[in-house]
């Protein structure tokens, strides 16, 4: 009989595959409101094997607090529409920075001035989100 090793402290178990299936289900539907909706620089960060908080995370930008209220509700309904459970949300009245907790996906919709501050793209290991873009004048 083989001895069995427990996994040594602050090691995060990967994902089953039907786990990252569902994940990945739940990432494309979240990336589909947000691309309803105009969202601007979106990234999807893979948590899987590196935390237990989700399998993946979505970060985008709205042009204005109005855009961010309205990205976040897009993808609240979007989950409800697709039988999900209601997210929990955060961040809603000011709309600076919303945050959406959709079980195995977190969803971050920021100000583009808020979301350069915070970079949360640095922190878990993406790439910078793009420098905001000046628009050519006619």
């Amino acid at each position: 009989m083989k001895k069995r090793v427990a996994p040594r402290a602050g090691a995060v178990a990967p994902a089953t595959p039907d786990a990252a299936e569902a994940a990945a289900r739940l990432t494309a539907l979240v990336r589909a409101a947000l691309d309803d909706g105009k969202a601007e620089d979106v990234v999807t960060l893979e948590l899987a094997g590196k935390t237990t908080l989700a399998d993946a995370m979505v970060i985008a930008s709205g042009r204005s607090s109005t855009q961010v209220a309205a990205l976040a509700e897009r993808v609240a309904k979007g989950l409800k529409e697709a039988g999900r459970p209601a997210p929990r949300i955060e961040g809603l009245p000011q709309a600076d920075w919303v945050l959406i907790d959709a079980g195995d996906v977190i969803v971050h919709v920021f100000r583009p001035e808020v979301r350069q501050f915070y970079n949360l793209e640095k922190m878990w290991g993406g790439d910078r989100p793009s420098e905001p873009r000046l628009a050519a004048r006619a």
